[in-house]
C-alpha cells in the first residue's frame, strides 16, 4: 500500500499531497475532503487513479474560472483554451458543462456583450462581427440575436463616422475615387449597400473644380513624364485613360492634355 506522507498548502487553490511512493499529488480542497487524504492514510492503485482523474477536472476548472475572470469567453474559447492547457476532452466536457450550470459560459450572453462593446469602440458593421462571432464559435441563430441590438441607426451613424473620418484622411484623390474608396472600406467593414448610401450622403458632394484641377495636373504631370516614351497620340491616350480611371471629369482632362499639348507646339 502506498501512504500519504504529508500534506502542505500549494500554489493557489491546490494542496500537494506526498506519498511514501511516486509522485505527489496536486488536489483541490474539494478533492482533499472527499478522500479523505490525512497524513497516514493508506491508498491503493485505484483510488490513486480515481484520485488524479478528479484532479485533472479540478485543475481544469481552476484554469477556466481564472480565464473567465479578465473578460466574458465564448465556450469555444474555453474549450480551445483548456485543450492547450492538456486537460482531457472527457474533462474538458465536465468542466463546461459545470460553468454552463453556473452561468459562466452563455454565448447568448457572449455575443450581445461582444456587439455592444464593438457597436461602441469599433467601425465594424454587422456582416464583420457576424463573421468574428462565427470565429468564436457562436451558432447562427445566437449570431443573429446578438446582431438584433445593431440597429439600422446604429449602423449609419457608425458607418457615417468611419466615412467622415476616411475623407479627411484620404488627399490626392480625385472626388470621385475618394468616394469609391470609402464606398469600398465601409463594404469590407461590413456595411449593407443602404447604411453605406446613407453615410455617403452625408460627405461633401460638391466638387471644387479648381483645387480639382489642381490635383489632376500633380497626377497628369507625372503621368506625362511616364509616358513620354510613346508618340504622341499614344501618350495622349494613356494619360487620359489613366485619370479617367482616376475618376477625374473628361472635360478636365482634356483641358490639361490641350495645355500639355500646347507646350509641346511652343
Amino acid at each position: 500500500m502506498i501512504t500519504v506522507t504529508r500534506i502542505s498548502k500549494g500554489k493557489g487553490p491546490f494542496y500537494q499531497v506526498d506519498l511514501s511512493v511516486g509522485e505527489p499529488l496536486r488536489v483541490s480542497e474539494d478533492v482533499l475532503i472527499r478522500y479523505r487524504l490525512l497524513k497516514g492514510r493508506e491508498l491503493d492503485e485505484e483510488l490513486i487513479k480515481e484520485i488524479k482523474k478528479s484532479s485533472g477536472e479540478d485543475f481544469g476548472f481552476q484554469q477556466a474560472l481564472n480565464y473567465l475572470s479578465y473578460q466574458l469567453r465564448s465556450e469555444k474559447e474555453i474549450r480551445t483554451y483548456l485543450k492547450e492547457k492538456e486537460i482531457v476532452q472527457e474533462d474538458r466536457n465536465k468542466i463546461v458543462a459545470r460553468l454552463k450550470e453556473l452561468d459562466l459560459i452563455n454565448d447568448l450572453v457572449y455575443g450581445e456583450s461582444y456587439v455592444r462593446t464593438q457597436m461602441r469602440l469599433s467601425d465594424k458593421g454587422p456582416r464583420k462581427l457576424s463573421q468574428q462571432l462565427q470565429q468564436k464559435g457562436l451558432k447562427p441563430e445566437i449570431i443573429e440575436q446578438a446582431l438584433s441590438q445593431y440597429l439600422f441607426e446604429d449602423q449609419v451613424e457608425v458607418a457615417s463616422i468611419a466615412a467622415q473620418k476616411a475623407y479627411k484622411k484620404n488627399h490626392g484623390k480625385s472626388q470621385k475615387e475618394l468616394l469609391r474608396k470609402i464606398q469600398q472600406n465601409l463594404m469590407t467593414k461590413g456595411f449593407n449597400s443602404e447604411v453605406i448610401q446613407q453615410a455617403i450622403a452625408q460627405l461633401p458632394q460638391e466638387v471644387d473644380e479648381e483645387a480639382e484641377y489642381e490635383l489632376l495636373v500633380s497626377q497628369g504631370e507625372k503621368l506625362w513624364r511616364k509616358n513620354a516614351r510613346f508618340d504622341l497620340t499614344k501618350r495622349r491616350m494613356k494619360v487620359k485613360q489613366s485619370l479617367y480611371q482616376k475618376g477625374f471629369n473628361l472635360d478636365l482632362i482634356q483641358r490639361f492634355i490641350s495645355e500639355k499639348e500646347a507646350e509641346i507646339s511652343e
